[in-house]
């Protein structure tokens, strides 16, 4: 006998069962996984990932000795033949100013962390990510976001190298 209560668990029931199969039978589909359009990474950038996990040291500027937060970006710069003043500020007030909606891999990314003006900066890496040596306290070169409240707090501007 078809009842309303019947009739309303077949429905529930069909409802349930329609979305569960489905996703039992994607996987085995042959449509390609879309992902979300990324930038490439620079040259510079890929290196810079690559010393993730080295130590931070104020004034150091090798992977062997360790990096303050400039002595990275130097040293990475460096090995792509770009050669950038050695302190935050002169970097800053080195290179031309980007917009911060036109942030590529590869930029500069500068900081107020200490009540100066231009005290940190970092590589954007893509994402709202950047790859930094941001501290004693951290301790390692790491990779931060820029959608961190600390970090958004902190943004003074993106800066662009470019070769000599």
């Amino acid at each position: 006998m078809n009842t309303p209560t019947n009739k309303t668990h077949r429905y529930f029931f069909y409802r349930l069962l329609i979305p569960v199969v489905v996703v039992l039978f994607s996987g085995c589909s042959d449509i390609p996984e879309i992902k979300p359009d990324t930038q490439a990474a620079s040259p510079a950038t890929t290196y810079a990932l690559s010393l993730q996990g080295t130590p931070y040291r104020y004034g150091k500027e090798t992977p062997e000795e360790g990096f303050d937060c400039s002595g990275f970006v130097k040293h990475v710069y460096q090995k792509q033949g770009i050669m950038l003043p050695r302190t935050v500020k002169d970097m800053a007030l080195y290179l031309p100013q980007i917009p911060k909606n036109e942030i590529i891999s590869g930029d500069l990314v500068f900081f107020n962390t200490n009540g100066n003006p231009y005290s940190h900066v970092g590589i954007y890496v893509n994402d709202d990510k950047f790859i930094h040596a941001p501290s004693q306290h951290t301790g390692r070169v790491l990779v931060s976001s820029l959608k961190n409240q600390y970090w958004q707090k902190h943004y003074i501007c993106a800066r662009r190298p470019r070769r000599l």
